[in-house]
This record gives structure tokens, sequence and C-alpha cells, in this order.
């Protein structure tokens, strides 16, 4: 079911294409039911925590639709999912911009935008050099000498942050499922709910006409 879950998620963003060109990354945790258990030597005892799964998604920053996403357990690493995320994301999408928090700050991930045709709005941290590849070097003068204009589309980021809030207040922030294919196909199955109805507030409000059978084929009919 993973990969069928996944597709349809993609394809229900596919509509929006002709709106959204500019992309948030991020991720968040959703809790279970499953604890994990050990036993302390420090307090002698059993210890008990529970256990949860992380969704990383990307996300356009008009309609909050997610046009990728991956779920993996609680140490999956932010930085490593960017390049999936915003290849899957280009397969449908024209790609202009993508945002994301400094965890995802690395020399192949603003390559890997801009190899796309977009510009990556991701922070610097404090210790971070100049020197690196053409990508880091080209954003960090932008980051250093041209901070306002780099903030202001920096700052679209924070609307991943309303689809997690989005997807948790109306379809539950944790997961029933005992197994993890179970939990993943299970945020999955939220996920796509939520770009459901984003695609019929869509339909409503932007005046979209949706068209599945096609990539970049929906149009706006107000």
């Amino acid at each position: 079911m993973t990969p069928i879950l996944t597709r349809v998620i993609e394809q229900s963003a596919a509509p929006l294409a002709s709106i959204e060109t500019d992309f948030a990354v991020d991720s968040t945790g959703f809790g279970t039911s499953v604890y994990r258990r050990w036993f302390d030597a420090k307090y002698g005892r059993e210890m008990k925590e529970s256990t949860w799964v992380k969704a990383h998604v990307a996300c356009g920053t008009i309609t909050n639709v997610v046009t990728a996403v991956r779920v993996t357990d609680s140490s999956g690493a932010d930085c490593p999912q960017l390049p999936a995320l915003l290849a899957t994301t280009a397969q449908t999408f024209t790609v202009s911009e993508m945002s994301a928090d400094k965890a995802y700050l690395s020399n192949d991930n603003l390559t890997a935008i801009e190899a796309v045709g977009a510009v990556p709005f991701i922070p610097f941290k404090t210790n971070s050099k100049q020197a690196g590849s053409p990508a880091w070097r080209r954003m960090h003068a932008m980051f250093t000498l041209r901070e306002e204009e780099f903030l202001a589309a920096y700052h679209k980021r924070s609307r991943v942050e309303s689809v997690f809030s989005a997807v948790k207040r109306k379809f539950g922030g944790a997961v029933r499922s005992k197994t993890f294919t179970a939990q993943r196909n299970e945020i999955l199955c939220k996920i796509l709910c939520h770009n459901l109805s984003v695609l019929v507030h869509a339909i409503h409000e932007l005046g979209i006409d949706p068209n599945f059978g096609t990539t970049r084929s929906a149009t706006v009919t107000g």
C-alpha cells in the first residue's frame, strides 16, 4: 500500500501545478501507542517511553498542498531527505524557490535545489564559513549582504508548519497501528485527506478546474 498511497498523494497535488512555484520542506513527529522498554541500572527498574514516527514533507506555500512525503522512524535525519522530496516535487511542479530551516543546510542540498532552476532559502548557522560550493557561496553572500530580502523569502517556510497543524488538528497527531509499515500508511492516509481538503478548497476559492490525466494540466477558471 505504501507506494500506492505515496503516488496518490503526488497525483492529488498535481492539479495545483499551475498555482504553486514556491515550496517549503520540514518534518514532524506522530506519536504511537508502541512503547520502548529498557532496564535502567541507575534507578534499578524498568523504564519505558512511547515511540514515534517522522513525516518529512514538501508543500506549496500558497495552498499548503503536500507535493512529496517520506515517512521514517524517529531517527530519520532531516537533511538527507530534501533531495528526494525536491526531485518528486520537480517532476510535476516548476520549482522557483525552496525554503527550509537550518537542519537542511548542506552543500549538496543547496546544489540540488539550484540544479532544478530554483533558489534555495536555507539560513546559515553562526559558524558557517563563506567557502563552499558555488551554490553555497552565492546564497551565503545573499544571506550576508541582502538579509532582509533573504529572510522575506525564507519565512514562507512557516507554511509547512501550517500544514502540520492542519493535519494533526483535523486527523489526529498520533497513529494507532502497531507495526512501522502500518504506521507509515496511516500517516500517508492523513496526508492524502489533507490534500483532498486543500484541492476542494482550491476548486471553490481559486476556480481550479482539476485534471488528473496529465501534470501541469489544471486551469484557473476564475
